[in-house]
């Protein structure tokens, strides 16, 4: 009866909201979402879900406890180093306006460490940075830009000082001038279509949620997206063992080319 609960409310949840929690890892999600419906004193998935299709603020908790929101500045800073140093400059040296793409943004901090990145370089004027989540209450903060002293420790002293700016109430705030080189929008990565010819797309920390055959079709999705010659980067658990299959070639740990 357990299973069959479930099963339902996961029927119900994609047909009311396309998100497929059947593409997650159904033990972790399960209890992620079992200890949600308990601290609401809902003994089945079933009087759960009769609760959140009438409470929109029962449905956006939902939505943020089955994504994953932990995010930093600079997250492994060695990554990034390879992205300031060797990726970016190579993307920029082709001429033209770049785009760029942090899908599951999460609060912001990695499109703002990319902007920072860009601007460092002289790209702020020709560059997009679209940035994606499937929560819109970690986008809306993400919008705003606020962050506290732990999010920011691991931003470089050049960066923090020229990019940051102490608020009250232990704040920081990102430049303005970042706020207007990215572009937040909702997504659901495993429903939705993709934009294509992206230079750079950046995917960390949230494949290792989806079952095989979710990673398989975004592997695919993302490649597709990108241009000839393109990057991807993921996350420091999310190697892709055979990268071919997706056209990709591996060009440095974490990152992966698009094959022209």
């Amino acid at each position: 009866m357990e299973d069959t609960d479930f099963t339902l409310f996961v029927k119900r949840i994609k047909e009311k909201t396309a998100i497929d929690l059947s593409q997650y890892k159904e033990a972790q999600m399960k209890r992620r979402l079992t200890t949600l419906r308990l601290k609401h004193g809902y003994d089945t998935f079933a009087a759960y879900w009769e609760a959140i299709d009438r409470d929109r603020n029962l449905m956006n908790e939902f939505l943020d406890r089955m994504t994953i929101n932990v995010s930093e500045f600079w997250r492994n800073p060695s990554r990034w180093e390879a992205m300031e140093k060797r990726f970016l400059p190579e993307v920029l040296a082709g001429g033209g306006r770049i785009k760029l793409w942090s899908a599951a943004c999460s609060t912001g901090e990695e499109p703002y460490t990319l902007a920072m990145i860009a601007s460092e370089l002289g790209a702020q004027d020709r560059t997009s940075i679209l940035a994606t989540d499937l929560d819109n209450i970690v986008l809306e903060k993400a919008a705003q830009g606020l962050y506290q002293e732990r999010s920011v420790r691991d931003v470089p002293g050049a960066y923090s000082r020229k990019y940051l700016v102490k608020k009250d109430h232990d704040q920081i705030a990102v430049a303005d001038g970042l706020k207007k080189m990215i572009t937040f929008k909702q997504q659901n990565l495993l429903h939705d279509s993709f934009d294509s010819q992206f230079d750079i797309i950046i995917c960390r920390n949230v494949m290792i949620y989806f079952t095989e055959e979710a990673k398989h079709v975004l592997y695919q999705k993302f490649s597709d997206a990108l241009r000839p010659g393109g990057l991807l980067f993921v996350g420091s658990t999310e190697q892709i063992f055979s990268p071919s299959q997706y056209n990709f070639e591996s060009v440095e740990t974490f990152f992966y080319r698009r094959r022209a």
